[in-house]
């Protein structure tokens, strides 16, 4: 029988982001791609909701696998904390253990309080270069435009505001299940580089793997296969 794996998506709380990875990731697993709540005020009430899922697709009470994304990560993070006995391996991508920037996470709140929800759509157009790894075909980036319909001004704002207390930095010792952290090179967004040295470091069954010539929003890259580096990592490990 397969083993479970849950997808955790970024702060656009969709889930849809992982369709190009979810075929190849089906090979060896049954997955699931979770829609977070828009209506959750905090970190605690979307630990809730994964825990919810897990003993969803798990009802026996066994052990899943976790993938979580950017903001994901650190939900993912949170949760394995919370509960680490069904936990059987965790993947992070392009996270952090805490959000090391409050004057640029509280000038992006107000900003995006600011802005009509319908311009959001040309705003991730011109910041698409910045955002996306550069081999990113541009199909790909129109379908990712269109897919990020489907989030909501409420659902963004809730989950800046949870980042403003959100520090795992002196939990992570307490995380025994292996932990593959990836993190792009060419990530503008956060420091996923320095941010993923860090929680390797304080992890104590961790790999770090860097993606090379990735962006922050490299799940639709067409070169990212996140199943192939995950089978490497298992057989590996």
């Amino acid at each position: 029988m397969k083993e479970h794996l849950v997808l955790i998506p970024g702060i656009d709380g969709t889930g849809k982001l992982f369709y190009r990875q979810i075929p190849g990731l089906e090979q060896r697993f049954t997955v699931t791609a979770i829609r977070l709540r828009d209506e959750a005020t905090t970190m605690d009430d979307l630990v809730a909701q994964v825990h919810d899922e897990v003993t969803r697709v798990a009802a026996d009470g066994g052990r899943v696998s976790i993938l979580g994304e950017s903001f994901g990560g650190a939900l993912t993070l949170s949760y394995a904390v919370a509960h680490p006995e069904r936990i059987e391996r965790l993947v992070i991508l392009n996270s952090f253990a805490h959000f090391g920037s409050p004057a640029r996470l509280w000038l992006g709140y107000h900003l995006l309080r600011a802005t009509p929800w319908g311009m959001m759509r040309i705003i991730r157009q011109l910041n698409a270069h910045r955002m996306h790894s550069p081999q990113t075909e541009h199909y790909e980036i129109k379908r990712f435009h269109e897919l990020m319909r489907a989030s909501t001004r409420a659902g963004y704002l809730s989950r800046m505001r949870m980042l403003r207390d959100y520090d795992i930095r002196g939990q992570l010792a307490s995380i025994v299940s292996p932990v593959l952290f990836l993190a792009a090179d060419r990530d503008t967004l956060i420091p996923s580089v320095e941010q993923a040295r860090l929680m390797s470091e304080r992890t104590p069954a961790a790999t770090m793997r860097i993606l090379e010539g990735h962006g922050h929003s490299c799940l639709i890259a067409p070169d990212l296969d996140l199943a192939a580096i995950v089978d490497d990592w298992i057989s590996r490990s």
